[in-house]
């Protein structure tokens, strides 16, 4: 027989809506494949309404609500006043925590989570800050309650990261990494390569809705920091923050730096990069000067790669050519399938 879930949405932007429409678009498959069944008992948005309905919701419809600028307080069922309420009174199985990121604290998703975890719920989130902040500290909660902590979109959206290490390489020593981690600035500098300004780039990031209205984050290389510490807080099991990471951004780079970079055989990068050292880790995010013979060159628009150095395999490449919020969604989904078919540890 297959089993039912309840799952709640705490933070519904393009990444929550895409995940609804894509749990539709997988339902007939999640229960001949898998056995799994599932309704959405309750969605919350930080400005557009909270609504929780035992009897179930239409999260696609929800969607589409928000798409055209409905609120979810018009809908029937429960309103509770904030999101921590939401969490306490909402009767579901698993949580996808999708708030936006807070680079300094994790907060306050890292509450959020806590108060899922310990109502015994399965989380899956899309958020970087509680991996980097508090990642230890929720995997023991998680597994104090007999549930999971999975965060595969955290890094590189869909391309299966943590769980690489987690199940398909285990005992796997990772020794180094280095990358291209963040889309919005390698789009910018495949634009500028055309010829555009970084002002033009920029704005054209911003049009399709890839870079923020305020760019900082990405072009300063904090959204790149905070990937790499999470990935050396999880996968080499040492507590790092963004702010230990070596940062440059790429605002002082020119159309002109890239034109010569092209005409001389290389190409811009923000590359991140960590390394095991006698004497601790070394992580930099800083844009380098990539030549023709590294995989990195030919990684162009929002394209994205990462290679691991372990013991045992050498060189390992994932490539995620063009993500969007759809395999930010298809990471959510199989942390989903993952949590509920695995049993906690």
């Amino acid at each position: 027989m297959p089993t039912p879930y309840r799952l709640a949405f705490l933070g519904f932007g393009n990444v929550g809506r895409a995940l609804a429409h894509l749990l539709e678009d997988k339902r007939a498959e999640l229960e001949s494949q898998y056995g799994i069944t599932f309704q959405v008992t309750g969605i919350a948005t930080g400005r557009h309404g909270r609504v929780i309905s035992p009897e179930g919701l239409d999260a696609r419809a929800a969607a589409q609500r928000l798409a055209a600028g409905g609120h979810l307080d018009a809908l029937p069922g429960l309103h509770p006043a904030s999101a921590l309420e939401f969490i306490h009174q909402c009767p579901a199985d698993v949580l996808f925590e999708n708030t936006p990121v807070n680079h300094a604290s994790g907060q306050p998703a890292i509450e959020h989570i806590r108060a899922a975890l310990s109502r015994g719920m399965h989380v899956c989130t899309a958020n970087k800050g509680p991996v980097v902040h508090a990642w230890r500290e929720l995997q023991a909660l998680a597994a104090e309650n007999g549930v999971r902590f999975f965060h595969e979109s955290t890094v590189m959206d869909g391309a299966p990261i943590f769980s690489l290490f987690r199940a398909a390489i285990p005992a796997a020593r990772l020794n180094a990494f280095h990358g291209v981690l963040n889309s919005t600035t390698n789009l910018i500098l495949t634009r500028m390569e055309s010829g555009e300004s970084f002002t033009e780039a920029v704005r054209y990031a911003q049009e399709i809705g890839l870079a923020e209205t305020d760019p900082s984050g990405d072009v300063d290389g904090w959204d790149a920091a905070i990937k790499v510490a999470a990935l050396i807080t999880v996968l080499m099991d040492t507590p790092f923050t963004p702010q230990q990471v070596e940062r440059q951004g790429i605002r002082h780079i020119t159309p002109e730096m890239v034109a010569e970079g092209l005409q001389a055989g290389y190409r811009y990068k923000l590359v991140c990069r960590a390394k095991r050292t006698p004497t601790g880790i070394h992580a930099s995010v800083a844009p380098e000067k990539v030549p023709a013979s590294s995989p990195m060159y030919p990684i162009a628009g929002s394209t994205s790669i990462i290679t691991f150095q372990t013991d045992v395999l050498g060189d390992l490449t994932l490539i995620e050519k063009d993500p969007g919020p759809q395999t930010t969604a298809y990471g959510l989904l199989a942390d989903f399938i993952n949590a509920v078919r695995q049993p906690a540890a």
